[in-house]
């Protein structure tokens, strides 16, 4: 890959813990030098993709759909799961059916898991909450709310150390979807902006190319993946490894069909329309 500035291109970087796989390797594989970098939210990097900021990185389902005119998703990446995510959790004070009209927070402003709790809580549990927006913090969530929608690492934390030492439930968003829908869910997706695609083919399909490697490499070496990030982190290595393995990577057929389930569902209230079409690379 040539690297000089005026060619590297500007791709984001999801700073979760459920996108460390996919980055640890490329500084294995030699090609992270290649990359201008951006570190940011989910919601952060979906805005600069759209407004064209950046030229490929991780995009939330919700953002993409909306958008996907235009962009172009990288095949067999995405971060998702085929049944628990472990990460996108409803935490309750009552059982999920005794929610109609309760008070549920919504601790992140990640449209994607807020739209995917709230389908499966009025189709699937048939309740219609109270919803507001706060920071995610458990504690005080539970102090207004009898119900909290959590992503990422806060929901990990609320899922594993916080929500079982206040006695409170955890429901885990991707198994309430796989167990309604028989279907993966994808949170994110890879995505180049078509412009760019257009201009630089071959940058995006080498990028395309390295992150499949980097995340290849990363759960050979899952291990190693979860003992580093341990050191920082306030999850020790065997749930972290527990935690990598448990998420689904991949976006291939299956991962498409839940992504197409999830828009018939929500397009036509969310933004986008119910049969939007996902342009794949290559495809």
């Amino acid at each position: 890959m040539d690297n000089s500035p005026r060619s590297r291109p500007r791709v984001g970087h999801i700073q979760f813990l459920n996108c460390l796989p996919l980055y640890w390797g490329l500084a294995r594989t030699g090609t992270l030098l290649d990359l201008e970098l951006t570190k940011d939210t989910p919601e952060k990097l979906s805005e600069q993709l759209v407004r064209g900021d950046l030229d490929i990185g991780p995009i939330t389902l919700v953002e993409f759909l909306k958008n996907a005119d235009q962009l172009v998703a990288l095949p067999d990446i995405a971060v998702g799961c085929d049944g628990p995510v472990m990460s996108c959790v409803i935490v309750s004070q009552l059982p999920l059916d005794r929610l109609d009209g309760a008070r549920v927070a919504l601790g992140s402003t990640s449209r994607t898991s807020v739209r995917l709790a709230q389908l499966l809580l009025a189709e699937h549990i048939g309740v219609r909450p109270d919803y507001y927006t706060c920071p995610p913090d458990l504690g005080v969530m539970m102090q207004e709310a009898d119900a909290a929608v959590l992503i990422g690492d806060a929901a990990l934390r609320a899922n594993l150390h916080d929500a079982p030492r206040l006695g409170l439930q955890v429901h885990d968003l991707g198994a309430m979807w796989k167990e309604w829908t028989g279907l993966p869910f994808v949170f994110a997706v890879w995505a180049a902006r078509r412009d760019y695609l257009e201009r630089e083919p071959h940058v995006v399909r080498q990028v395309h190319e390295a992150f499949l490697a980097s995340r290849d490499v990363s759960l050979e070496e899952v291990a190693k993946v979860a003992e580093q990030a341990a050191r920082w982190e306030s999850f020790d290595a065997g749930v972290l490894e527990r935690y990598f393995t448990t998420l689904d990577f991949r976006f291939g057929p299956d991962q498409l069909a839940g992504v197409t389930e999830f828009a018939r569902r929500v397009g036509p209230t969310t933004g986008f329309p119910a049969d939007v079409k996902v342009d794949l690379l290559g495809g």
